[in-house]
């Protein structure tokens, strides 16, 4: 059996899985306000875990951002700054005895949708996280490929190609300016949104308008669908995965995947694209589900 444990800004989600990726447990709980309870918060949930099942279970954590191969620090995690130049493995390790497996979150959601999720039959998937923020992950023959920098698969990080920003009365913040993650992400939905049309709308709320056929919505939400396409791209003619996977809060309300498959084949110029576009198996938890299986020889 394994633990696996989601560490988000606001949640951390925990799983335990039996030796057939057969969940037997999972639950969610509110993000300590700190770094050393968020700690002792993991502790208590393996301890607990532990009690009810066996000892020495492997423990895979996800998380934002990446890992510092030399030092072990966590590095990149713009939406939990308070993870930034933190050891979690070696703070785990003073209490427990437990093999601890750290990695990406996006990584971990591709990870579970390659192995045995919507995704399975492919040698090469790639994942795009569409949340408050954006991410990537790159799995190949059911193994995490993180690159010699942690970066590989964070697509999100590069500069959206032939974006037309006049369309926007405000810009991103200068950081995202111009990246992918300043015109995709949930929060950059919001602001750009907003800043255009002087509302004050969530982007599950825009995207319940561009359903509705309310007119600055379809504008905003067309325009969005080219940028996406247009990210893709990057992916496409770089890696040329076999699969690419979506997901995160944002890519839940898009129901329009085929309509992006043909946009960016036409970009390409490239009209019988192979690479399929997928919706996840198992949804907001295949992230966790991913994180589980860091510590399976597979």
């Amino acid at each position: 059996m394994q633990i696996g444990i989601d560490l988000g800004a606001t949640k951390i989600e925990y799983v335990l899985l039996d030796n057939k990726n057969k969940e037997l447990i999972r639950n969610r709980i509110p993000t300590p306000n700190n770094y050393n309870h968020t700690i002792f918060k993991i502790i208590s949930v393996v301890k607990d875990l532990e009690k009810e099942k066996e000892n020495n279970l492997s423990i895979g954590i996800c998380h934002p951002g990446s890992v510092d191969k030399t030092t072990g620090l966590i590095k990149n995690a713009h939406n939990s700054q308070w993870l930034n130049e933190k050891n979690i493995i070696q703070d785990l390790k003073k209490e427990i005895k437990n093999n601890v497996y750290l990695e990406n979150d996006a990584n971990c959601f591709c990870l579970s949708e390659s192995i045995d999720g919507s995704a399975s039959k492919y040698d090469s998937v790639f994942g795009v996280i569409l949340g408050s923020g954006c991410g990537g992950g790159l799995v190949i023959k059911k193994k995490i490929v993180t690159g010699s920098n942690g970066l590989s698969g964070e697509w999100s990080l590069n500069q959206m190609p032939e974006t037309n920003v006049q369309n926007l009365t405000s810009r991103p913040k200068l950081e995202f300016f111009n990246r992918i993650e300043g015109y995709l992400s949930g929060k950059s939905i919001e602001n750009n949104f907003n800043s255009k049309f002087n509302e004050k709308l969530t982007a599950k709320e825009i995207f319940s308008n561009y359903r509705k056929k309310n007119k600055n919505a379809l504008y905003f939400i067309n325009d969005y669908k080219e940028k996406l396409a247009r990210s893709l791209i990057i992916i496409i003619t770089t890696i040329d995965p076999d699969a690419i996977v979506f997901g995160g809060g944002v890519s839940n309300e898009i129901d329009f995947l085929d309509e992006i498959k043909l946009m960016t084949s036409k970009l390409i110029n490239e009209p019988n694209l192979k690479t399929v576009f997928l919706k996840p198996l198992y949804g907001d938890s295949s992230g966790v589900r991913g994180a589980a299986l860091l510590g399976k020889k597979i």
